[in-house]
């Protein structure tokens, strides 16, 4: 019996001794008194205000000609509704705005959602409402019904740098709240062919599908920015992600909350990066600027006094660090507001001041053409997509035009089933048809028939 036990025991002693190790291996809860750092505090400030966001689509499925045929379908007693099935994404966002229910989102969660849906951190979902999206900067806007919500700070990003521990959050492959870290990589990152306008924030913090408008915050817990895309080779995640700086999207969220599109202003001219002939050719030290190779007669920057050969070298007081950096500058400009460039001429620094044109200052207002228009702005007839069509300014909120479904960036097509030539067209379609019944317009590479009931 003895012997039994011994043997046991020493059977046991490696597990025993395993154990023991184990244990003293432990993390301890403390070190000389001090508490261990962790996000956790941070984190219970932060996550009430991150919010899961699911989308509906409805899709029209196809049908066998035979079935669009009326007399076909009633001869077989065949009810006459259309065939659909439903499509529905996951993605993340961040309320901004705890007293007005404002959710800052990516355009490419919700674009062409039928209804949208936002899960909080206490599980409670509510019905969103869209207020408007920009495709250029991949940045939306929803509204949800204000029942104690909580926001995040919003921090200036231009303030970020490169090293800067950050955090980010979301709801990656639907997993409510999933938390990871890194440190911001990189800034200012262009040329990724992602959107219109890019200066991401490039970050190794872990970002899948579904991290989509969620927050990249700091360990302050202030946003800093949203979430949007990966470099993603083979599929999987390899450290490469991408965020919308909080400026840029403060930016947009704006003028979508007051005007429900973006309204960008042009200016008139074209430029280039510097590159080291030029520079050297110039004179310069480094390749920060902007060339400029055009200017359009008439414009804002023609007005402003700008020349071909100018370098600008800083927008507002904000340094110009190439081309795509002063596109991005001004692509967050309203129409109207004033500007003021710093250049370089002749190798002489000079001061001018500008103002940002509206784009559509020469379209017809919609109130001109017929009542059920107004609020809406049209130019003239355009044929260089393939498609004549007369192409949709600026669209007012609320407006006869607004309701009708009409957007900045339509292409208007036919009017009450005719074809359209020149924008006074539509008035003597409304005039003769006496009402407005439907409206054929592109948006995007869709075309799409908006009815009036």
């Amino acid at each position: 019996m003895y012997s039994r036990l011994t043997q046991s025991y020493w059977s046991l002693l490696p597990l025993l001794l395993c154990l023991t190790t184990v244990s003293q291996a432990a993390l301890p809860l403390s070190v000389d008194g001090q508490p261990l750092p962790t996000l956790a505090p941070m984190l219970e400030r932060v996550l009430p205000a991150v919010v899961n966001v699911s989308t509906v689509t409805r899709i029209e499925t196809a049908e066998h000609p035979l079935l669009r045929d009326p007399f076909f379908r009633h001869f077989f007693d065949i009810p006459s509704r259309r065939q659909s099935r439903e499509n529905s994404s996951l993605g993340s966002g961040i309320i901004v705005d705890a007293g007005r229910g404002l959710v800052l989102s990516n355009h490419h969660v919700i674009a062409k959602a039928d209804a949208i849906r936002v899960t909080l951190h206490d599980g409670r979902t509510l019905e969103a409402t869209l207020i408007g999206s920009d495709p250029e900067t991949d940045v939306a806007v929803l509204r949800i019904p204000v029942q104690d919500l909580s926001a995040l700070p919003l921090a200036d990003s231009d303030r970020l740098r490169v090293g800067d521990f950050v955090v980010a959050i979301g709801n990656p492959f639907g997993l409510r709240q999933t938390v990871t870290s890194g440190i911001v990589s990189g800034l200012g990152r262009t040329g990724l062919g992602i959107e219109g306008y890019e200066n991401f924030i490039q970050t190794d913090a872990s970002i899948n599908p579904g991290n989509s408008g969620g927050p990249l915050v700091n360990l302050n817990g202030e946003l800093v920015g949203m979430n949007t895309a990966i470099l993603a080779p083979g599929g999987g995640n390899i450290g490469i992600g991408f965020a919308i700086p909080t400026n840029m999207a403060r930016a947009i969220l704006e003028q979508l909350v007051e005007f429900g599109a973006v309204r960008r202003g042009l200016f008139g001219v074209a430029v280039q990066d510097l590159t080291d002939d030029l520079s050297g050719a110039l004179g310069l030290s480094n390749l920060d600027g902007a060339l400029i190779t055009t200017v359009e007669r008439g414009s804002a920057a023609d007005e402003a006094g700008l020349r071909v050969g100018d370098i600008i070298l800083k927008l507002n007081d904000k340094a110009v660090r190439g081309a795509s950096d002063l596109r991005n500058q001004f692509g967050l400009l309203r129409v109207g507001e004033s500007i003021t460039l710093d250049i370089l001429r002749d190798g002489k620094p000079r001061r001018l001041t500008g103002r940002v044109a509206d784009p559509y200052r020469h379209y017809i207002p919609g109130e001109r053409l017929s009542p059920v228009l107004a609020g809406a702005r049209f130019g003239e007839l355009d044929t260089t997509s393939g498609i004549p069509a007369v192409p949709v300014g600026t669209v007012d909120p609320e407006s006869p035009a607004w309701l009708a479904g009409l957007r900045e960036g339509d292409r208007l097509v036919q009017v009450n089933g005719q074809r359209i030539g020149d924008p006074r067209d539509i008035a003597q379609i409304l005039r003769a048809s006496k009402g407005l019944y439907s409206l054929r317009i592109q948006r995007g590479d869709d075309l799409i028939l908006l009815s009036r009931r």
